[in-house]
């Protein structure tokens, strides 16, 4: 049987669909983090603009920390897809799986130095390697030991965050390091590698604190595919109205206190607890946007909200990799070097252009082939041949 062919048969609308509204969570948290130094550094910028510190406060609120969960967790359900495809084909998941995850992991570390540090892709392939070892587990133990996994977790982090509070305020970040990164990723493209690489120990830091939290996404994702919750809209709508109600009701209280601590109205020494709550409840929020979009298309406006995103969620790794490029050639030397000349007001306007270019390119392309660039290459890698590039008609 033709490997390209199974892979197509169970080619999941509302997985597409979800992956392309997180593409838009990825591309707001990410292009702050890209253009902006004070965000980059996690401090607040002294003199904004106050539309310019509502528009941040939204940012950290409504998508910091909640889409990388929303992407794990498709991650974790789209495993058992591929698994499925594998077993079709007769082919060996476990060979395929870890050339997927050194694909992965190459991309990540090359997406890291040249172009933004805040990388998902490495996580992915090292992390990937977990759910392959515990993919025997059923799914009730999954979700069980996702509870354990993120309690143990978000309760220690809240720990810390309350012992933080004791510590006495430092003044925060030297104004010669936000000086010293503006002048790198102003300067030239040498400069702008080398920042990343000075940079990269933070990076691997970060996959080592967000670990918790994309494994037990992983994992949840890994028993929502067990049971096809999104092929056949297995979830009743109550039950999603449900979801929907306990999640906002535990994770916008989250999302505002973080919001306030990290951007204000609280003081800088509250910051680290409001990571701590904002981490901790982020999984509900996560949880309740998900229920939301599905209710979204099981209404009327369903079917446009598919055609509308599920091409850009086909082609999510190409999407967030161009994304990456869009916003590094602006803000470095690479392009414009607009790096600390943007308010995230404006910024917002610029990505709101940037992902309606993606949805109607996205569907340009695979109305002529069936994988993006990066996917294909991905592809490429996982069967260690050549897949097939034209889509079907």
């Amino acid at each position: 049987m033709n490997p390209d062919t199974t892979a197509a048969v169970r080619r999941l609308p509302a997985v597409d669909a979800l992956r392309g509204f997180a593409l838009l969570g990825i591309l707001v948290v990410n292009s702050t983090q890209i253009m902006d130094p004070y965000a980059a550094e996690g401090v607040r910028e002294p003199g904004a603009a106050v539309v310019d510190e509502v528009a941040l406060w939204l940012v950290k609120a409504v998508a910091t920390a909640k889409f990388y969960l929303l992407f794990s967790f498709l991650f974790g359900y789209s495993f058992t897809l591929q698994e499925a495809s594998a077993e079709r084909a007769g082919a060996r998941f476990t060979a395929r799986f870890l050339r997927r995850s050194l694909g992965l992991l190459v991309l990540g570390v090359a997406h890291a130095v040249l172009l933004y540090t805040g990388d998902i892709l490495m996580a992915y392939g090292l992390l990937g390697l977990v759910l392959l070892w515990a993919r025997r587990i059923s799914p009730r133990t999954a979700v069980r030991t996702a509870c354990w996994i993120y309690g143990v977790f978000g309760a220690l982090l809240t720990g810390l965050g309350v012992l933080a509070l004791g510590v006495p305020e430092e003044g925060g970040t030297e104004p010669g390091t936000i000086a010293a990164a503006v002048a790198a990723y102003r300067g030239d493209a040498a400069t702008v590698v080398q920042a990343n690489l000075d940079r990269f120990p933070d990076a691997v830091l970060g996959i080592v604190v967000m670990a918790p939290g994309i494994l037990a996404a992983f994992l949840v994702g890994l028993a929502a595919g067990r049971r096809d919750l999104l092929g056949h809209d297995r979830t009743s709508r109550s039950r999603l109205v449900r979801i929907t109600a306990l999640g906002l009701a535990v994770g916008v209280p989250g999302a505002v206190f973080y919001a306030s601590a990290s951007q204000g109205p609280l003081g800088e020494r509250w910051q680290f607890l409001g990571i701590a709550v904002g981490m901790l409840t982020a999984p509900a929020l996560s949880a309740a946007y998900v229920c939301l979009f599905l209710l979204l298309l099981r209404s009327p406006a369903g079917e446009g909200a598919v055609r509308l995103l599920a091409p850009a969620g086909r082609m999510a790794l190409t999407n967030y990799l161009a994304q990456s490029v869009i916003m590094t050639v602006l803000a470095t030397a690479y392009g414009l070097s607009l790096y600390g000349r943007l308010g995230t007001a404006t910024l917002m306007v610029l990505v709101g252009a940037v992902l309606a270019a993606q949805l109607a390119l996205s569907s340009l392309w695979l109305g002529r082939f069936r994988y993006g660039p990066a996917e294909w290459l991905l592809r490429a890698v996982t069967l260690a041949g050549r897949p097939r590039e034209r889509a079907d008609r």
